[in-house]
């Protein structure tokens, strides 16, 4: 079981800064417009670029910058560790926050080394989603550095590479974060819209999204001048406009004591319940057919994949969604879940 600190902030917690730290006067004009939006001032020091010569960040002189933010600034200081050297530098120069990137969380041997470096050293840790949507490594990196003694842990969703055709630049693919608030109930878990929609266009949305879903706050990447930042300038936006973002979020209440609406809200629960049931019954129904075709398969040495057969039914299907007015991807989705367990169901009968 871990041991998660409870943390103390008002939602939503809000962490914003440029994604590199570039000059001293850069990150000063910055955080200056970001005081009473921002709690956190977030700035890359050390960037891990998919490839060389292109800017990396300007390293540990950085930190010296992000000193000068605290000390002008009521904001705490954030950035990213990529190894135990990173990690003593940070510690070193009293940064406040650490964020293991998408990058990092992937590699468990990157992973171990940090959290050996931070053992006896009870900081706030952020880990951002790994670049593929796997939970268990995102959990796997979390267990990692609390098993050294880190309680202050908190995981950002900042969405997830995927390779066919988005209106995202990293699919949010929201039910993951989901399933990790359900594991683990008291991980705060941070959105970062910047990453997820890789346009400032959709960054209200994205927000909004997160908010509806209860994540406890947002990491939004603000430069005071977007067009000339050295990393990631189409994806940030500026002070003034993450204020007028933030003052158009609706903020939504987890409960409601009207007696009303509860009675409703539950009665409407009730309904689903009751569906939820048929629904089970029936998938029950379809799997003790499947099963009955894969012991007709076997008395005939008839394969178990028949794909002209699965193209029929995922097009049948999602025309009958279509009818019923309900997102085809969701269909498509619920009846390749259904088809992977029938084919196990079969492969089970056929091995017998």
């Amino acid at each position: 079981m871990m041991e998660i600190k409870k943390q103390e902030f008002t939602k939503p917690l809000i962490i914003a800064g440029p994604c590199s730290a570039e000059s001293q006067e850069q990150l000063l004009t910055t955080a200056q417009g970001l005081e009473g939006k921002a709690t956190i001032f977030r700035a890359g020091v050390w960037k891990p670029r998919t490839r060389p010569n292109s800017f990396e960040g300007v390293g540990e002189k950085a930190l010296e910058w992000l000193k000068v933010i605290k000390q002008k600034t009521s904001l705490k200081v954030a950035t990213e560790v990529a190894n135990a050297q990173h990690v003593e530098a940070c510690l070193k120069a009293d940064i406040d926050v650490l964020w293991l990137g998408a990058r990092t969380t992937v590699n468990p041997f990157y992973v171990q080394e940090i959290a050996e470096s931070l053992r006896g050293v009870d900081i706030n840790v952020m880990v951002k989603n790994p670049l593929h949507p796997e939970l268990s490594l995102w959990m796997g990196a979390i267990e990692r550095l609390n098993q050294v003694g880190l309680t202050q842990l908190s995981a950002i969703h900042r969405g997830f590479f995927t390779l066919e055709k988005s209106a995202f630049r990293n699919e949010p693919k929201w039910e993951i974060p989901i399933k990790l608030k359900r594991l683990i109930p008291d991980l705060p878990i941070i959105c970062d819209p910047s990453h997820i929609s890789g346009t400032p266009q959709m960054l209200g949305e994205v927000s909004q999204t997160a908010m509806d879903l209860n994540m406890d706050g947002l990491m939004i990447e603000t430069h005071h001048n977007p067009s000339v930042a050295l990393s990631d300038a189409q994806q940030q936006i500026t002070p003034v406009e993450l204020g007028l973002l933030l003052d158009n979020l609706i903020l939504r209440t987890s409960t409601n004591t009207n007696t009303e609406f509860r009675t409703l809200l539950n009665k409407l629960r009730l309904e689903i319940d009751s569906i939820d049931k048929k629904l089970v019954d029936i998938v029950g129904q379809r799997t003790e057919i499947v099963r009955e075709i894969g012991r007709y398969k076997k008395e005939n040495a008839v394969t178990i994949l028949q794909i002209e057969r699965w193209f029929e039914i995922l097009k049948s299907r999602k025309d009958w969604g279509e009818g019923s007015n309900l997102d085809p991807q969701m269909i498509g989705e619920l009846f390749e879940l259904i088809h992977k367990h029938s084919v196990l169901t079969q492969t089970h009968i056929l091995s017998k």
